[in-house]
């Protein structure tokens, strides 16, 4: 009994050693244009999902193409997005990291905007934004424009 299953576990593991990539998805394509929308309730949401974009731009230099990505904040996500977040929004180590996305994200080039009709909406004052993000008049706007101009949409709810 031992060696069946050895012999199942073998093809198995010998599976997990290839290498693991986008080839077929990615078959002719010479540009990564994505514009991510971005419309949590919740800090560690926020903080997760930035970490995981973080990652999808360095999986698309690792398979030679480069980024250009957008990233559009809306809804009560501003909220986490500001310097004058209180305790009530989200615990303060959470926030830490999603101002340490942010500016990991704008070094990369990545383009951060935030929804001007949200921060008035969930009353964050615009000067108090993180570093790195820029003002958008209308998230949507920024959505259908970007869009316009070949970026291919990802929405994150």
């Amino acid at each position: 009994m031992a060696t069946v299953v050895l012999a199942i576990a073998m093809p198995l593991s010998a599976q997990a050693a290839a290498p693991v990539d986008d080839t077929a998805a990615l078959a002719g394509v010479e540009e990564a244009k994505g514009v991510f929308q971005i419309d949590f309730t919740e800090a560690e949401k926020t903080a997760f999902y930035l970490e995981i974009i973080r990652g999808t731009h360095a999986n698309f230099v690792r398979q030679g193409l480069e980024p250009d990505l957008v990233i559009v904040f809306i809804g009560p996500t501003v909220q986490f997005l500001t310097t004058e977040a209180g305790d009530d929004v989200a615990d303060p180590a959470t926030l830490m990291r999603i101002e340490s996305e942010v500016a990991r994200l704008a070094e990369l080039g990545v383009r951060l905007e935030v929804c001007a009709v949200a921060t008035e909406v969930f009353g964050v004052d615009n000067d108090t934004l993180f570093d790195g993000l820029d003002l958008t008049g209308d998230g949507f706007v920024s959505m259908i424009g970007w869009q316009a101009q070949g970026y291919h949409p990802v929405t994150m709810f």
